[in-house]
């Protein structure tokens, strides 16, 4: 069976710094339009959420965009807003039937590479209901934004931070979206020339995209993920390398701070843990763990 970690694993430095960049609300503003106009309407379509559309709506939003848990696996984001909806007394007046999906949550137990193949694949064995409808939802989003993602640029100073960064470390792409989109965005906007590799939610998590690439081949204060949200943050922590967050809603200012100060510090060695603890805090208070509703 082929390894789909193999290129993390077989790459071989070219520079002794290493930068890994999220891409959905980090390199493109891509977040908002992928979830409103993309997941969102699936949601409600393929789980039969009609009668709560307006509850879902919020739910999903919250999840994916303006909480903590901003820029997770679809699939994990997914249970949560299921979560969210059987807790909420609005949605609960209204006896809909909102999904259990055991067999999802039992597969994601036991399966790091949460992405399309590997469900296929469980889907092909197992034949059960719920992942086959979770894999029809799946697919349906993507189909979706491939047609209505088109044209959304990256933020102002990524390229230049690309063009500035690749002249002096090994740039990798490191996202929980499909690597077909990945390829897709970064090819469009003439900026994949500076990766020497796109992983995308095929080759694991975020966490894994880091070890395996990283392991044995860089000194870990040479290594830093940039992203927009907490689970970025935690893949970097897990790995014990730097983290520099693009802050929600500021997403320009963050990178034109990491292209004038902060990608400066970071190659000459100067990105302390004081300096990290800073930029952190004022990221930790921008995404709340607690919706709106339930306040």
């Amino acid at each position: 069976m082929n390894d789909p970690q193999k290129e993390l694993k077989d790459l071989k430095p070219k520079h002794d710094f290493l930068v890994a960049i999220d891409s959905d609300g980090c390199a493109f503003d891509s977040m908002e339009i992928k979830h409103k106009e993309c997941f969102i309407p699936n949601i409600i379509k393929h789980w039969n959420l009609q009668p709560v559309s307006k509850y879902t709506r919020s739910a999903a939003e919250f999840v994916n965009l303006y909480s903590k848990w901003r820029g997770i696996n679809r699939f994990p984001a997914l249970l949560m807003v299921f979560d969210l909806l059987k807790d909420w007394p609005e949605v609960q007046k209204r006896n809909v039937l909102i999904p259990e999906a055991l067999s999802l949550r039992s597969w994601m137990d036991h399966e790091t590479k949460l992405g399309n193949p590997t469900l296929r694949a469980e889907v092909e064995k197992t034949k059960d209901p719920v992942l086959t409808q979770a894999l029809i939802w799946s697919e349906a989003v993507n189909e979706t934004i491939e047609d209505v993602v088109k044209g959304v640029p990256p933020f102002p100073f990524v390229r230049e931070n690309l063009e500035n960064i690749s002249g002096w470390a090994d740039i990798i792409v490191c996202s929980a979206t499909p690597y077909d989109a990945l390829r897709r965005e970064w090819e469009e906007h003439d900026i994949a020339k500076y990766t020497r590799i796109i992983a995308g939610q095929e080759m694991g998590s975020k966490k894994e995209h880091l070890q395996f690439v990283s392991d044995g081949k860089y000194k870990k204060d040479h290594v830093i993920m940039i992203g927009d949200a907490p689970g970025d943050m935690k893949a970097a922590r897990a790995n014990n390398v730097k983290f520099f967050p693009v802050n929600p809603g500021h997403e320009e200012d963050s990178w034109e701070f990491f292209f004038k100060e902060a990608a400066g510090k970071f190659a000459n060695e100067k990105y302390s843990q004081e300096y990290e603890a800073k930029l952190v805090n004022e990221f930790d208070k921008l995404l709340p763990e607690i919706p709106w509703w339930k306040k």
